[in-house]
């Protein structure tokens, strides 16, 4: 059993960092029940089986669990098949806009770490990106380009040399090289954007006026939805105005007189969050839908969260 200083000191611990490796399980895992489950067997962990020099700080040892746990989630949760596509859980992140970063430039063309924006690592552009990652090159890319942790912090957090950081690091970045060269930081701009291009096009679906809604949409717009198998969704991503119009004018026309709806700040843009005033066998009583825009203002990318568990941070 831990000593009552060493509760004490946890205790603290649990409470200044708490938010750091919840933020640090989410981005790694792109689920925020995971990162709910991760941390608190962090701290289970911490209470059974403490570090043996109680009198360090405790913050690079909860990572370092913290961060290895997350490693295992995402191993696997890659093992095992998942019904349709798989999309990042929608978060509460408030009325915030993400700053740019100025990125100081080294010798040789590479940049400092902390290259990409806190708010700007949460955009559903940014998680999916991510998934290209192995596991252990997403948590190399979150401690340096996020967390802004050296190469010896980072090493220490995840178990392995420096000079493996290094390569991990180089590698991860090359894979999101297709994400940095169209990156979606949620600027007030583009929220405003966004909200504008939600409330038009909800106003065309729930009209019915499917050709309305088409010209929203991009020539090359790719609709995806994540029922896990729990809910009616598409199992398969929609392609083309057409398909897609079609698809969420049915879907808007259907359930108008029994749904409640409301735009809400999730993952730095607005979201069009809905809820069934009625439970129906096979549809969602609670699902969230997000939108990309291209450089047109057009629809690019419809994004539909259905699943209970991806569901969990929130509130109806």
């Amino acid at each position: 059993m831990p000593s009552s200083a060493t509760t004490s000191t946890l205790t603290a611990a649990f409470v200044s960092d708490r938010p750091l490796l919840w933020g640090l399980c989410y981005r790694l895992t792109g689920s925020a029940a995971d990162a709910d489950d991760i941390v608190q067997e962090t701290f289970v962990r911490a209470v059974e089986h403490p570090p043996r020099r109680p009198q360090d700080p405790w913050r690079p040892w909860l990572v370092r669990v913290a961060v290895n746990l997350a490693r295992d989630v995402l191993r696997r949760r890659r093992r095992r098949r998942y019904v349709g596509p798989w999309l990042p859980s929608p978060i509460d992140t408030g009325d915030e806009a993400a700053v740019p970063a100025v990125e100081p430039v080294l010798a040789g063309g590479d940049t400092t770490a902390g290259r990409y924006d806190m708010l700007e690592s949460v955009s559903y552009a940014f998680l999916i990106a991510l998934e290209a990652l192995t596991p252990q090159q997403r948590a190399v890319l979150l401690l340096r380009d996020v967390f802004d942790y050296d190469v010896r912090e980072a090493a220490a957090a995840l178990g392995i040399s420096a000079a493996s950081v290094k390569v991990t690091h180089h590698r991860a970045r090359a894979r999101m090289a297709a994400y940095d060269r169209a990156r979606c930081i949620p600027t007030r701009g583009l929220q405003e954007r966004t909200r504008t291009a939600i409330e038009r096009l909800v106003a065309a679906l729930i009209g019915g006026n499917v050709r309305d809604a088409e010209r929203l949409l991009a020539a090359g717009v790719r609709a995806f939805s994540d029922g896990g198998g729990e809910f009616h969704a598409a199992r398969v991503p929609l392609v083309g105005p057409e398909r897609v119009a079609r698809f969420y004018t049915n879907i808007a026309t259907r359930g108008a007189l029994g749904a409640r709806a409301e735009i809400r700040m999730l993952n730095g843009l607005p979201a069009l969050v809905t809820s069934l005033r009625a439970r129906r066998p096979g549809y969602a009583p609670l699902f969230v839908t997000r939108l990309d825009l291209d450089r047109d203002g057009r629809v690019e990318r419809v994004y539909s969260v259905l699943a209970t568990r991806k569901l969990t941070a929130i509130v109806p």
